[in-house]
Order: structure tokens, then C-alpha cells, then sequence
């Protein structure tokens, strides 16, 4: 035996396939083996471990650390423990104590012993958190778990949830992944209870097979009410496109069918994306020199049932009862544009769609602006072809053309532009199909129609800009004057110009395809102005807007419209948009809100009035939103919401509740009521859902969220 005192050794031991490297100011090496200290460092397969003291035997290739024992897989976690013994052969390794520290995920694990094989760690019971060390928030207390150092995935068995050091929940398994990469498993289950639905339960399954696509499945079971299935396939089939399918059913039991009178005892649908940027090219191996895309968001089913059941939380899906699905295909070049656009409507008040007008497709070409005689001179033209179809009712194909011709210059050094544009504009329109008997009134009489408009357009338009020390003043002052030119009519567009110029023009059948608006000889004046602060922000925007009528028939004087976005200070703002009728002395409409937004609490009321006048009666829109945050710390945030309808004296959503953040966890409770549609026999009719959400989120291992409906309400 020999020893080296104060002196740095390297000492590299092939054992099998196996090498481990010593590093120490201390050690004495014989045949039977290594003892090593005082800063011991083993280097070993992928390990770094460090320790007071090491021995290693020869004979049995056994190696033992003592004393502050770390050991250090790569960069992704660190292990420590008193007494750590690694079998080189056998690739086996004991810690006692063990500490596990995932610094990716900011992670840890202790227990009193773990002892592994390969890749694999059998631990003994213990304690995981992600919370500080020495007073954890939240804790799961195990009998025992299993880490895989490869997959990074860990299971505990017989696992307690103690907050505040308070139990409250038990799971006899739990497995979670220290790995952010994508991979299969189990997502945050939600959890429900209803006074009419039961009690809720969703459980997601997230399924990747491959980097190119992933499956994410929510069963779901509402015990009093039915159960159901949604599931999403996400993927990518270039590095240019990508897409997603989402499809769901829903099985309603039939005695709560009956008891909401609803019209449809199963519930389905489906959801498609896609977009590619370069279809042309990819699909078609079209060598343009243009760009081509396509862009498709599809979206049918059997009624909005479909979207309120997606989820427990009702309150984010989208409750509009007009759904669009539309695609959207294009060629363009540096002069032209190429476009086929589809429209699919929706209408989720109705049990069938047969008799709602659709666009498949609309064909269109757009030739970009083009100048000439020394850039005085603009033209552009374009064509739209839209065939639409409904399969009960008539049908149509409208052709839509439109030729500008522009002249312009500019004078005093371009202070002041004039400009005069010349507007010609035709539309062409062929019937198919039958008139729906019920529509006596048209007595199936669609003509063929020829309609072409040839007007006058001038435009004055003035700009000054001014600098000052702390902000920048722009006013833009524009005047245009129109006048109608000539017109020519014939079949369809002379058959219906009187019927539907009126004002409820949109409740007859008979102008479905009718999409004509008068040409009036006018004057619009505006005057807008913009002030910015030193580094390009808007302190102020500002517009006056008012049309002057010259026809005699007509009322001279239009609304007045007046919008202003004001930043009065960096945390106080408002806006509105305001517009005066003169004739009925009133605001006809108003958008307004006020925001306010500091670190610690932010608010924003808005009101929205509006006061349309037909030839049958007066409508009124009033509708009021109110939305509060408080952040009463770096952790708490406190929250409130209302919108309430005061035309109609109903609440249409309100909402209260608190989070609670820190870096290992979040805790959020709120009570919400929401104002949803459905579809009953026969009729629209709507729900009002009164909810209690409690969300946890255990950072990073996962969490779920539970609620409870205090009622449901038919109106």
C-alpha cells in the first residue's frame, strides 16, 4: 500500500466494458483495490460524483462512496445522500439516504433509500414537492415509487396530497413525467358535481405515436345527464402546413332529454384546420413563380349542444348560434391575385339548414393597382363569380365587376392632393331551382338580372405635422364629393328594386340575392388627428366624420360620427365612438369605454347604445361590461366580471374569484353565471348556469379542476 497526501492522482479502472475514473487529493491503491479522499470526484458511464471518501475493490468491482455524497446525471438532475454503492458489473446502485433534484423542472424527491437497477430506481416511502425545501407547501407522501433515469418518468404508489400539511387526497397510483417533451399520457382530469347533471368526470388521454401527429382523447360522464367522447388529432405533413381534426359525440339520457325539452337526444360533430403556404407547389408540383396557400376551418354538427359539451367549463366555448366554415384557396403575384373562397353558414337556431344560402365557391380575380402616365393615373379592376346553393329555394350565380380609373396629383410641395376617380361597376346574376311554396308571394318569378353603374368620385385631402419637444401633432383633413352617374337595370334588379330598398329589406325572401346599395350625390368630411410621444406610442386619436346629403329627397345632414382614443396618463384611458342623428336629436349609437392599469389593479367599464329605427318600430341594443383585477400581492390576483343587458333586464355573464400563484403551485376558486343558447323542440331557447370552480395546479406534475352547478335554468 502507498499513500499520496495533498497531491491530485488519476486513476482510470477498466472493469468490463465498464471505466471509472477516481479523482482525489488523498488516495492509496493496492491490488484488492482504490480508497480515495478528500475531494473525491468519480467520473463513471454518464455519472459526475463527488464525496468524502470513495473505495473501490478490484475484486468485486464495487464502488462505495461516504460522507456528501452528489451525484449528477448530465445537466437534468442531482441525487444526494450519505452512502452511495454502485455494482459496476451488474449496474447496480444503492443510495441511503436519497434526494432527487430535477433542475429542469425544478423538482425534488426524498426518501430514505433507493436503489437501482439500469435505468431503473426503486424507492423506498418518501416525499416529493416542487415547493422550497425546508417548509413545502404542497407534498405527495409515498409508500413507494419507481424513477426511470431514461424516460425521466416516476410512478408513486399509495400517495397522499398534504397541503399546509393537511390531507386531501388519496391515489393509490400516480405517475407523472419530469420530461417536457412531448409524450403519451394522462392530462389534468376535471371533476364536476350538478344539482341536474350529476356528477361530472373527464379524464384526457394524450397519445404521440409520432413527431409528425398526436391524439388527445376526453372521455366524459355526466351521470344523471349521459356520457360522450371527444377527441383531437393534431399533425404536420410538411414543414410548410399543418392541421387539426377534432370530432365528438354526445349520448343525452333520454329522461333528461324530456325533462329540457330538448330537440336532440345525441349531439355531434366535427372541427378541421389546415393550412398549407405553399399548396401549389407541394401538391400539385407547380413551379410558380408566385405564392399559393390554402386555409380551411370547417365546422359542422348537430346543434350547439355540441360546442356547450366539449367542456365542463361552458363559460369558454363560444355561444353564437351562426357558425361560418370557410376555405380559402390562393395564387398571388407581384400584379395579380387568384382566389377560391367557400362559405359554409350555420344556423344553430334552426333543426335544418336546407333552406340557408350558401357560397360554394366564390371565384374572384383582383389585378393590383397599376399607374402610368408619370404615376398620375391608377387603375385595377376586379371579377367575382360566387355560385350561391341551398338545396331547398332558389338558387343563383352573381358576377360581380368593378373598374376604378384614378387621376391625381399634388400641389405646394404635396401639401394639398386632389384626385378624381372614376367608378364603374356591373353584376350579372342567373337563377336555378324553385321558389319555396310558402313564398306565394314571388309566385316563382326570379328573372335573370343585368345591372351596371358608371359614378364620380372626388377627393380633396390636406396633411400638416408638427414636432414638439415632447410629442408629435399630425391633422389629416379629407373632403370628397360623389356623384351618382348613370345606371341600367333590367330582370331580376328591376323586378325588386322597390321591394327591397326598403328599410327591412333583409326580412324578405324575395331580396335574398338583391346587394345593391343607392348611389347618392354626397359629401363626406373628415378630419382626424394623431399625437404621439418621443418614442412613436399614440397619446391621441382623434376623428370627425359627418356625410352631407345634396339630393333634395333626402335629409341633409347625416349622423355625425365622432371617435376619440384617448391616453391620458399610462395607466388611465378611454375611448369612444359616438354618433348623432340630428333629425331625432339623440345619440342613434355609442361605444364607450373607460380603462384603467396599474401593477396593482386594473379596470375597464364598457357601454354599448344603439337605437335603429325601421319602418315597422324602434330596436334597441344597450348592453353594459364591467371588468375588474386586483393583484393584491406577487402571488394573490383577485377578479370580477359582469355584462348585463338593460335592454332587456337580464344578466348575460358575471363572474368572481381569486388565483393564488407561486412557483410550485396554483390555487383558483370563482363563481360564474352564464347565459348559454340551446336548441328545444322546435325553438331557440338558452340557459342559465350558475357554476363554483376550483382549479389546482401543481407545478410541474399537473393538477385538475372541479365544479359544481348550483342550477340550470330554461328561459
Amino acid at each position: 500500500m502507498r499513500s499520496v497526501w495533498l497531491l491530485l492522482f488519476l486513476s482510470i479502472l477498466a472493469v468490463a466494458n465498464e471505466r471509472v475514473t477516481l479523482i482525489a487529493t488523498c488516495l492509496d491503491s493496492n491490488s484488492s483495490g482504490v480508497k480515495a479522499s478528500d475531494n473525491v470526484s468519480v467520473f463513471y458511464d454518464d455519472y459526475h460524483l463527488s464525496a468524502k471518501r470513495a473505495h473501490y475493490s478490484r475484486d468485486s468491482s464495487v464502488l462505495e462512496l461516504f460522507g456528501s455524497v452528489v451525484a449528477m446525471k448530465g445537466d437534468e438532475y442531482l441525487s444526494l445522500g450519505e452512502y452511495a454503492k454502485f455494482d459496476i458489473n451488474k449496474k447496480e446502485r444503492l443510495i441511503r439516504p436519497f434526494f432527487l433534484l430535477d433542475r429542469n423542472q425544478s423538482i425534488w424527491m426524498s426518501s430514505h433509500s433507493a436503489s437501482a437497477d439500469n435505468d431503473l430506481f426503486e424507492v423506498d416511502s418518501g416525499v416529493v414537492s416542487s415547493c422550497d425545501v425546508t417548509n413545502p407547501l404542497w407534498q405527495i407522501h409515498f409508500g413507494g415509487a419507481e424513477y426511470n433515469s431514461q424516460t425521466r418518468w416516476i410512478n408513486l404508489y399509495n400517495a397522499w396530497l398534504n397541503i399546509y400539511g393537511v390531507p386531501l387526497f388519496y391515489l393509490p397510483y400516480f405517475g407523472y413525467s419530469l420530461d417536457d417533451r412531448r409524450r403519451s399520457g394522462l392530462l389534468m382530469p376535471y371533476f364536476g358535481l350538478s344539482s341536474s347533471e350529476g356528477f361530472f368526470y373527464e379524464q384526457p388521454l394524450y397519445i404521440a405515436p409520432h413527431k409528425s401527429f398526436d391524439i388527445e382523447l376526453r372521455p366524459q360522464i355526466r351521470t344523471t345527464r349521459g356520457v360522450g367522447l371527444y377527441s383531437k388529432l393534431r399533425f404536420v405533413d410538411s414543414n410548410v402546413s399543418s392541421g387539426s381534426l377534432r370530432v365528438g359525440y354526445f349520448k343525452e339520457d333520454q329522461k333528461f332529454a324530456d325533462k329540457f325539452d330538448l330537440a336532440n337526444s345525441e349531439h355531434y360533430g366535427l372541427d378541421f384546420k389546415y393550412a398549407n403556404s405553399e399548396v401549389l407547389d407541394r401538391w400539385l408540383d407547380l413551379k410558380l413563380d408566385g405564392e399559393s396557400g390554402l386555409y380551411a376551418d370547417i365546422s359542422l354538427m348537430s346543434d350547439i349542444a355540441y360546442i356547450n359539451l366539449s367542456s365542463n367549463d361552458e363559460t369558454k366555448n363560444a355561444t353564437s348560434n351562426q357558425i361560418l366554415s370557410r376555405v380559402n384557396l390562393f395564387y398571388n403575384t407581384q400584379e395579380s391575385y387568384y382566389g377560391a373562397n367557400f362559405r359554409y353558414y350555420l344556423d344553430l337556431k334552426k333543426q335544418s339548414n336546407d333552406d340557408t344560402l350558401q357560397s360554394l365557391p366564390s371565384l374572384r380575380y383582383h389585378r393590383y393597382l397599376k399607374s402610368f402616365l408619370d404615376e398620375h393615373m391608377y387603375y385595377t379592376f376586379n371579377i367575382k363569380t360566387t355560385n350561391l346553393y341551398r338545396p331547398r329555394g332558389v338558387n343563383a350565380i352573381d358576377t360581380d365587376l368593378y373598374l376604378p380609373l384614378t387621376l391625381q396629383a399634388s400641389f405646394w410641395d404635396e401639401w394639398i392632393s386632389l384626385s378624381y376617380s372614376a367608378q364603374m361597376s356591373g353584376k350579372y346574376i342567373t337563377f336555378s331551382g324553385r321558389a319555396l311554396e310558402s313564398n306565394v308571394l314571388s309566385k316563382s318569378e326570379y328573372n335573370s338580372g343585368i345591372f351596371a353603374r358608371f359614378y364620380h368620385n372626388i377627393n380633396l385631402n390636406t396633411q400638416s405635422f408638427k414636432r414638439y419637444s415632447e410629442y408629435t401633432h399630425t391633422v389629416v383633413a379629407d373632403a370628397s364629393y360623389r356623384k351618382a352617374g348613370v345606371e341600367h337595370r333590367s330582370g331580376y334588379y328591376e323586378d325588386k328594386q322597390r321591394v327591397c330598398n326598403r328599410y327591412n329589406a333583409s326580412d324578405n325572401f324575395e331580396c335574398d340575392f338583391y346587394s345593391i346599395a343607392n348611389i347618392e350625390e354626397v359629401v363626406d368630411v373628415k378630419l382626424t388627428q394623431f399625437v404621439n410621444a418621443k418614442d412613436g406610442s399614440q397619446l391621441l386619436y382623434h376623428r370627425l366624420s359627418q356625410r352631407l346629403s345634396l339630393d333634395p329627397l333626402k335629409e341633409r345632414l347625416s349622423e355625425l360620427e365622432n371617435e376619440i382614443d384617448w391616453k391620458i396618463t399610462p395607466s388611465i384611458s378611454i375611448y369612444s365612438d359616438l354618433f348623432f342623428n340630428y333629425q331625432r336629436s339623440l345619440l342613434s349609437k355609442m361605444i364607450s369605454s373607460v380603462r384603467y392599469n396599474d401593477k396593482t389593479f386594473s379596470a375597464k367599464a364598457s357601454f354599448m347604445y344603439e337605437d335603429r329605427e325601421s319602418d315597422i318600430d324602434l330596436r334597441y341594443t344597450n348592453y353594459l361590461v364591467f371588468d375588474l383585477l386586483y393583484r393584491h400581492s406577487e402571488h394573490y390576483d383577485y377578479f370580477a366580471k359582469v355584462a348585463y343587458d338593460v335592454e332587456y333586464s337580464r344578466k348575460k355573464y358575471a363572474e368572481i374569484g381569486f388565483l393564488y400563484s407561486k412557483r410550485c403551485w396554483e390555487f383558483g376558486l370563482r363563481y360564474v353565471e352564464n347565459n348559454r343558447p340551446i336548441l328545444a323542440q322546435n325553438r331557440a331557447s338558452s340557459v342559465y348556469d350558475r357554476y363554483i370552480y376550483l382549479t389546482l395546479q401543481l407545478s410541474p406534475i399537473g393538477g385538475a379542476q372541479m365544479n359544481y352547478k348550483l342550477s340550470r335554468t330554461q328561459e
